[in-house]
């Protein structure tokens, strides 16, 4: 039997500097998970909390959220007006009216945005500085990209295993 490989396991992304590729694989890899397991997700079960823990939906608008603005820090800006409304949505459940599939689009699209803005990224800056939030927290480019990948894998292995136990009504 056939196994499908991982995104890392199928050798170097074209146009991501070896140090990061790691971070595209990992990016790359959530995409495919995600889309697998939420494939035909009824919406009534998009919100719910089993065991009072985060809901699909919640983790689908994290995702998408985190990227961004970490991804945004990563190039010295500040968060616009519009991703603290999206920051404000995160877990507010089925008051916002998304479909899955909205949510997995929206996170896709979030992909497609930081594998661009990784091709670009000049290896010369990524021990550059980079405070985070309003509180100008200290990281790194390399930190902030780094810490984006292992967050998103963080969360689609809770969204995973979210989905499993309200798909089977373990909640």
């Amino acid at each position: 039997m056939s196994q499908k490989l991982e995104v890392w396991q199928r050798g170097p992304l074209p146009e991501f500097i070896a140090v990061l590729q790691p971070i595209a694989h990992a990016l790359s890899q959530a995409r495919e998970e995600i889309n697998e397991y939420m494939f035909e997700f009824p919406i009534e079960l998009l919100w719910l909390r089993p065991a009072g823990m985060a809901s699909t939906g919640f983790h689908l608008q994290h995702l998408s959220g985190v990227l961004d603005r970490v991804f945004t820090y990563a190039k010295a800006e500040k968060l616009s007006d519009f991703q603290f409304e999206q920051l404000a949505e995160e877990g507010k459940d089925s008051a916002s009216g998304y479909k899955a599939e909205d949510l997995v689009n929206r996170f896709s699209e979030q992909v497609d945005l930081a594998l661009q803005q990784l091709k670009v990224t000049d290896e010369s800056t990524l021990s550059d500085f980079r405070g985070v939030g309003r509180a100008g927290l200290p990281s790194t480019v390399i930190g902030l990209l780094f810490h984006a990948a292992e967050h998103t894998m963080r969360h689609v292995g809770q969204l995973m295993v979210t989905v499993a136990v309200v798909k089977n009504r373990g909640i």
